[in-house]
């Protein structure tokens, strides 16, 4: 009799372990991802008069990435860029002065950020098409800024002008070599498959320099400089991790 007391719980426990394994559904979500991207980038400064940026000399770029997705909402994203930016200001008729200032730059741009994202719909585990995404973050560029104050005509501005002042104070001034960046955007991805997702987002970076563009005070001291991309892209999602899940009731 005590042998059969003992022996009917575990009977019951075992039963109902056995029974749970095989009605439970097995599932297998990603935790990795890959990407390639490439896009636009625009430079936003003293050298254009649109609030948006230059979009006269806009340049292209490229970025590779990694993504840990975290959970439902939430994955966290390495991304390393290359591109390039430029502002001109001969480009511009009007205002007049920008002809005659004439002042140009180009650089190269090399960026490593980490982002965090929040996917709005909580999907990141869902088979689902579209995905609205926000995402914020920081990182470092590595600059190398070659500026061009060859063609000013100093007799358009006068003698001793705020330009000359301000293009000697900047020839003096070194360009900045590595900038500290808040890269922050949003985006909307499709998915292909359970495995392949496109990509679209567009990305600002906040930074507290004025010499992206290589001038300040013989533009406007007071205006910071800024650069941000359009980019598209392609990813991969791999690293299964095993989820249980309740099992489906016909």
């Amino acid at each position: 009799m005590f042998a059969k007391k003992i022996t009917c719980p575990f009977v019951v426990c075992a039963t109902v372990l056995i029974s749970n394994q095989s009605f439970a559904q097995l599932s297998t979500v990603p935790k990795w991802e890959a990407g390639v991207h490439v896009g636009t980038y625009l430079y936003q400064g003293d050298l254009t008069p649109h609030a948006i940026g230059s979009l006269e000399t806009i340049r292209p770029g490229f970025a590779l990435s990694g993504t840990r997705i975290l959970n439902r909402l939430f994955s966290v994203r390495l991304m390393f860029s290359m591109a390039s930016l430029a502002g001109n200001e001969s480009v511009y008729k009007f205002p007049a002065y920008r002809q005659q200032r004439n002042l140009a730059f180009n650089a190269s741009v090399k960026e490593l950020a980490v982002t965090f994202h929040w996917t709005v719909l909580g999907t990141n585990y869902d088979d689902v098409k579209w995905e609205p995404y926000v995402f914020a973050g920081a990182g470092a560029s590595f600059v190398n800024v070659s500026r061009d104050y060859s063609r000013v005509n100093y007799e358009y501005f006068g003698e001793n002008s705020q330009v000359q002042r301000g293009v000697a104070a900047d020839a003096a001034t070194s360009t900045p070599r590595v900038l500290m960046v808040i890269p922050a955007g949003a985006g909307v991805r499709y998915h292909l498959s359970s495995r392949f997702v496109l990509n679209l987002e567009g990305t600002y970076r906040f930074m507290h320099n004025d010499y992206l563009d290589g001038f300040s005070q013989a533009a406007n001291p007071k205006l910071g400089d800024h650069y941000n991309s359009v980019t598209a892209g392609i990813s991969y999602k791999f690293g299964n991790k095993e989820k249980y899940g309740c099992p489906a009731v016909n």
